[in-house]
């Protein structure tokens, strides 16, 4: 019994629903500057989790909620270094 009108068949049919509903799929360029796709890093994440480490390092004198929202609107662009003052200073408090 010859298969290869069967395969052929299937991988059309395949083919096809891949076509129609590739939209419901994530793609890399659905990520854009959020994602690296060589490096497999997500910046945005990487930014979080440094304004949540810079705001248990330093406490009430840092604005971790304000660090936060810079990472989402600048898409993890300005990356948080607790132990660079420029990179934090938008986010310290002058506590009295």
């Amino acid at each position: 019994m010859n298969t290869k009108p069967l395969v052929l068949c299937t991988v059309v049919v395949v083919a096809l629903s891949l076509l129609q509903f590739g939209d419901a799929l994530p793609s890399i360029g659905h990520y854009g500057k959020r994602f690296d796709a060589m490096g497999g890093i997500d910046f945005i994440q990487v930014c979080l989790n440094n304004c949540v480490q810079c705001k248990t390092m330093l406490g009430d004198y840092f604005q971790g909620q304000t660090c936060a929202l810079s990472c989402l609107k600048f898409k993890g662009k300005a990356i948080p270094d607790c132990e660079d003052i420029a990179s934090i200073a938008p986010f310290l408090n002058a506590l009295e």
